[in-house]
């Protein structure tokens, strides 16, 4: 019997969605012979029913296209914004399911749309997410979809503030989009020869970045780049943290990531790291005598047209999708592996955060080239 599939994406747009969309609906339509029906904005529009044809045309010529033809939001399923009130539309969403005839729901997303996934398949449902996100933060994965295209704007951008920092003996910050995880930031910083970088996983000390920045001044060299990851946070404000997580529960601050915030939140958290940021250039201005000057690259790293390896990763990730719905695999994630996919199950992804090890391989390599990681 002709097999019917729902699709969704949810979270925060990025690169090469539109590829991966075309990648499960041409397989699933021409190869295996499946109807294909998708879902506008997330999770929001399989509750309230709003479904967009998915057919060869509608289907066409999307593969190089940034953004979503279907749309996205930051809705969950179970704490979804309804007239006022915050509700839980669960319920409405698998009735919407069986409505609609769906043998699997495809969720494209990062691990907040794990998370969501893993809620629906334990109603009953038949789900399969793939993952995408600029961060590369998805557990179970070598790699996600969008995270190459962002990390080329990133580099290009810091390749192009290379001369500015040069002809004003200036030091210039760049903030990079990265909460919990500093895999952006790593290469990009890397890539761009940034000389110093700063990352969620290791705690800075500004003295130590400022000691760097005036290190390379002595040495004739007055202008430095620093690439920030948006989560990156003193040593300071670890310990803080640190102090209020020991704390009783109702004082605990817990650090979302930006992937399970609704837009408000991801709204504020925005303006948080922009302030912390900003904070940085102005401390490292003080301490060093140098003039520096921020840089906030935000939502250019998602846009636009993805790169030549998102497209292929997508492709590839959105077929073998396909044929795990026609072989009736359901509850996993499509992860790469090496030039492959596997199968990983939703309970092994969702509430993990993959994140960059204090050993690995590029951070060595950094520290081999002199580059500072403010610890």
């Amino acid at each position: 019997m002709t097999k019917y599939i729902g699709i969704l994406t949810a979270g925060g747009d990025a690169p090469a969605l539109n590829a991966a969309i075309r990648g499960v609906g041409k397989a699933a339509l021409g190869h295996h012979g499946m109807h294909i029906i998708g879902f506008r904005d997330g999770f929001r529009g399989l509750m309230e029913n709003r479904t967009a044809a998915l057919d060869g045309g509608r289907l066409s010529g999307i593969l190089t296209t940034g953004g979503t033809i279907l749309g996205t939001s930051r809705d969950k399923p179970h704490k979804m914004p309804v007239g006022g009130k915050i509700l839980d539309m669960t319920d409405a969403i698998v009735g919407n399911y069986h409505d609609n005839h769906l043998d699997c729901l495809v969720c494209l997303g990062g691990g907040g749309t794990a998370k969501n996934a893993l809620r629906l398949k334990k109603k009953g449902l038949n789900v399969i997410t793939l993952p995408k996100t600029i961060d590369n933060d998805v557990a179970g994965t070598d790699i996600t979809f969008g995270f190459d295209t962002a990390l080329n704007i990133a580099t290009e951008a810091i390749d192009r503030l290379h001369s500015t920092a040069h002809s004003h003996h200036r030091i210039i910050v760049v903030e990079i989009m990265g909460h919990r995880a500093g895999w952006l930031a790593l290469g990009a910083g890397i890539a761009g020869g940034a000389d110093v970088i700063l990352l969620p996983e290791i705690p800075y000390d500004v003295e130590s970045v400022a000691e760097a920045i005036r290190e390379r001044a002595r040495g004739g060299k007055p202008f430095s780049i620093v690439a920030v990851a948006e989560g990156a946070i003193s040593i300071q404000e670890a310990a803080a943290l640190a102090a209020k997580d020991k704390a009783p529960a109702k004082g605990k601050a817990k650090r979302k990531a930006a992937s399970e915030m609704d837009d408000g939140e991801a709204d504020a958290a925005e303006i948080l790291y922009a302030d912390r940021t900003l904070q940085l250039a102005k401390k490292l201005e003080l301490l060093t005598g140098l003039e520096a000057r921020l840089t906030i690259l935000g939502h250019l790293q998602r846009g636009g047209t993805p790169s030549a390896a998102d497209r292929i990763l997508a492709t590839r990730l959105g077929t073998a999708c396909a044929d795990l719905i026609a072989k009736g695999t359901y509850g996993v994630m499509v992860a790469a592996k090496g030039e492959g996919t596997r199968p990983v199950k939703l309970e092994e992804v969702a509430g993990k955060v993959k994140t960059v090890p204090l050993d690995h391989a590029l951070i060595l390599s950094a520290r081999r080239v002199g580059t500072n990681f403010g610890d």
